[in-house]
């Protein structure tokens, strides 16, 4: 009879629960392995950039990336993550020196080694908050874009020492949604991110383009401003039928990922109309194309038509390209509103309920004739200032540096230890 001792063991070691835990072992130990590669050492720096996140969020410190890169010109930077899949993204996408920091303590003392004087955050994750108990540095809500969503303004705004915006649209956008804020702490810098040169990702072409860049569904319906499950393959169908003209389907990069069946149906509707459509056209300058991945910023050059929904992709079209035709969706066709909490719209002919009939005619007339330039500009003004591409870095730099040194000023006379937060690292 065999040995029942080994015979038990053996048939643990194969079970699926030991592989499970051999699995996380494994894992905790890579992670391990990497913390202490990455443990910020190496590190003198006077800006620290906290992202807290996975690398499903990374699109939101990406597009800050190659600003941080201009920025470490002039004041060295730090980018502390806290996800192993963030630590990756980043390590794929920039040369700025990264520290991976997964538990709270470990964090604070990384804080309390160095003598940081500002830390930046893209967003308003959670664990935020764990950095924002370090009170010697001076914290910086910068956001990931700019935009007329509801989710562009959170109450957690007043967290923060100062909020950096791009213009009075963001003012307005404040005042409007939030209750005892301190106005002071909004900082106007543009939009440093439009002022970086890109590299053309979209090859021109003789044939007309037209851009469909849809957002995606957002956490909630409040937040939901897509077309894509309600006008999205009636816009492509329209935008297919103009002769002359190619197709650039451009979503958002959840919009791909997205659970919700009717985004999934009309996602793949989409495709399908778009394989449809090239099997008739041999030039491959002239197909239609779907572009899931890339950066958008660099597709605008070659774009003469752009059609979106409310997010930051139409506004930065506005900023960049003032000239060319814009046309946005609105799903929930309350045209008042909309023209209130997205001013962008009173610049641009809308799709919603009543118009999704007669979009080829009105595409048809924008490439031909557009009436909206001259409101567009006024707009542009409106959300960005005065400034040309360029400027907006030159405020950004201005400001961190202005608040760096009003920080060193401030710390000659600071002394503490305290930390007053929680962690949620058990």
């Amino acid at each position: 009879m065999a040995n029942p001792v080994r015979w038990v063991a053996r048939t643990a070691l194969r079970s699926s629960a030991w592989k499970r835990t051999s699995k996380w072992i494994r894992g905790a130990e890579k992670w391990n392995r990497l913390e202490d590669e990455y443990d910020g050492s190496y590190v003198k720096a006077d800006v620290v950039v906290y992202f807290g996140d996975r690398s499903s969020k990374f699109y939101q410190l990406e597009q800050w990336i190659p600003v941080l890169e201009e920025l470490h010109k002039e004041h060295r930077v730090v980018i502390v993550v806290r996800k192993g899949s963030a630590l990756t993204s980043v390590l794929e996408t920039t040369h700025l020196p990264v520290v991976f920091k997964r538990r709270f303590d470990p964090l604070q003392t990384f804080y309390h080694a160095n003598d940081f004087k500002l830390a930046l955050y893209v967003n308003n994750g959670m664990t935020n908050f764990q950095s924002l108990s370090f009170a010697p540095m001076v914290h910086v809500h910068v956001n990931h874009g700019e935009s007329d969503k509801l989710s562009m303004v959170s109450n957690q705004a007043k967290a923060y020492d100062k909020v950096f915006i791009a213009g009075e649209a963001a003012v307005e956008r404040h005042r409007r949604a939030l209750i005892d804020f301190d106005e002071s702490q909004l900082v106007r810098v543009g939009r440093p991110q439009l002022d970086i040169e890109r590299p053309l990702e979209l090859e021109p072409s003789s044939a007309r383009t037209i851009m469909y860049a849809p957002t995606w569904e957002g956490e909630n319906d409040a937040n939901n401003y897509t077309s894509v499950d309600r006008f999205g393959p009636q816009i492509v169908e329209a935008a297919l039928r103009i002769p002359g003209a190619r197709l650039i389907y451009k979503p958002h990069p959840r919009v791909e990922t997205s659970k919700d069946p009717y985004m999934v149906e009309a996602n793949a509707r989409i495709l399908n109309l778009i394989e449809a459509a090239n099997a008739s056209i041999d030039d491959e300058t002239l197909q239609h194309q779907v572009l899931m991945q890339g950066d958008i910023l660099g597709m605008f050059d070659t774009v003469d038509l752009l059609i979106t929904d409310i997010s930051s992709v139409g506004l930065d079209f506005l900023y960049l390209h003032p000239d060319k035709p814009l046309v946005l969706t609105d799903r929930r066709g309350d045209t008042e509103s909309l023209n209130a909490e997205a001013p962008i719209s009173r610049a641009a002919p809308l799709i919603n309920d009543e118009s999704i009939g007669s979009v080829e005619s009105l595409l048809k007339e924008m490439l031909v004739r557009d009436s909206s330039a001259e409101i567009r500009h006024e707009l542009r003004r409106h959300y960005f200032g005065d400034g040309e591409p360029g400027s907006s870095t030159v405020l950004f730099t201005e400001a961190v540096s202005r608040l760096i040194a009003d920080r060193t000023a401030a710390l000659q006379s600071y002394h503490t230890e305290s930390v007053n937060a929680e962690a949620d690292d058990e």
